[in-house]
């Protein structure tokens, strides 16, 4: 395929907001997640919390999208200049040539579960929800595109992926394809995933919840922590002319998807879902196995996720002389759901951009019987191109390939 331009790119997450405080977050090898202090979630686990979501309310002339989860997207969108670069791709483009394409999981749930607890009751009998709860503004699954549409004045297309934890990663392929087919010429993409008791408990339910900080790719590695993050991306076509890009620019280099369905929520033991779309991320990318200097892997802490990863990774790497670098970063921000693999291709981008190796916190033996390259200390390396996992309930996996520009031949 042909490699589309990461203009720009932003994070925000327990680790703080923007990239400066994800990349020193990232560098000292510190982590976000706290106990569990979420309102009405009586759980022994951890969770990674964006400070002041609750006190930033969204646009006035924006209200009725007013929830958690799209004042955390308000919040990432005013990150590092990010909408100011949105706003001259619209000036450059056209309000309708700017598509939208957002990730998310639960949406602005939380907002429900609020109106339930305030409903009406009479004569003991349950009445009508609130009238201040709009369901199609904030817990719709297309609230977020719809608010970040709306914030932007964009009328190009829009689209929320849901397939659980691979949707912020699987936003990237759907508007890649849009832009290859001439229908768009810049898309907004990422993730926004709010904390909501719906997505703790759940999780409790299924017996994934860790009680410490989550582990990921450790020995004694016992569940997740659920954290919340909002990540985007603005994408244009790259040129294709040499010498017209700065060195360290982030392409897109390649995408992999695919589904195994092998079950409702656990993976293919020997991960041949995860194994097909990294290997098509490597064939549309145009490179080898052995060209791959770092994978950020989906690396969620329990038992069976970490070694389905990890057997898809030998299956694919174990035939080169090298064996690439990687870790889970989930350590520090805990698994962001619907957002994850957004937040996650910033980082690699980060990774690249600065050259960095970012450690896998909380990991402090690595399981023998996974054998992978595990970073459990952040260092500087030549990081040329990457590897970003991002796999889901039901079997939906994303991977994405990245790399800088002047390993192409298209920086200066």
């Amino acid at each position: 395929m042909k490699p589309v331009l990461l203009t720009h790119f932003t994070a925000t997450s327990c680790l703080g907001r923007g990239l400066d405080a994800t990349l020193d977050a990232l560098r000292g090898q510190r982590g976000g997640l706290t106990p569990c202090d979420f309102p009405r979630a009586d759980l022994d686990t951890w969770i990674g919390t964006v400070d002041g979501t609750d006190a930033a309310p969204v646009r006035a002339d924006l209200a009725d999208f007013d929830c958690r989860n799209n004042r955390l997207a308000q919040i990432g969108l005013t990150q590092d200049g990010f909408a100011e670069h949105v706003a001259a791709a619209k000036a450059r483009y056209g309000a309708g040539r700017v598509g939208v394409f957002l990730g998310t999981s639960t949406s602005g749930i939380l907002e429900t579960e609020h109106a339930y607890q305030h409903r009406q009751f009479h004569d003991g009998q349950p009445g009508a929800l609130p009238a201040s709860f709009h369901y199609a503004q904030t817990h719709n699954i297309y609230s977020p595109a719809a608010f970040v549409r709306a914030y932007f004045g964009l009328s190009g297309p829009a689209m929320v992926i849901s397939s659980a934890c691979s949707s912020g990663a699987k936003v990237f392929a759907s508007a890649r394809r849009m832009l290859a087919a001439g229908l768009i010429d810049a898309a907004v993409v990422g993730g926004v995933d709010s904390l909501c008791l719906t997505a703790l408990y759940g999780f409790n339910s299924l017996e994934l919840l860790s009680r410490q900080p989550c582990r990921p790719y450790d020995a004694a590695r016992d569940g997740i922590s659920i954290g919340e993050a909002a990540a985007f991306a603005l994408l244009e076509r790259a040129p294709e002319t040499k010498g017209t890009l700065a060195d360290d620019a982030i392409l897109l280099l390649g995408i992999g998807e695919s589904s195994d369905a092998h079950h409702m929520s656990s993976p293919h033991p020997e991960g041949l879902g995860a194994r097909a779309a990294m290997a098509q991320a490597l064939s549309t990318s145009g490179l080898a196995a052995s060209d791959i200097d770092y994978i950020n892997l989906h690396g969620t802490g329990t038992p069976s996720n970490d070694a389905a990863e990890a057997r898809a990774i030998h299956a694919l790497f174990d035939g080169t002389a090298y064996a690439p670098p990687c870790s889970s970063t989930k350590g520090a921000t805990g698994h962001t759901l619907g957002a994850a693999g957004a937040l996650e291709a910033v980082i690699t981008a980060l990774a690249l951009r600065h050259q960095l190796l970012p450690a896998g916190i909380n990991t402090t033996q690595p399981d023998p019987a996974l054998a992978l390259n595990y970073l459990t200390t952040s260092r500087n390396a030549r990081v040329r191109t990457a590897l970003s996992n991002a796999f889901g309930f039901g079997g939906t996996n994303c991977s994405l390939v990245f790399g800088r520009a002047d390993n192409l031949g298209l920086s200066s």
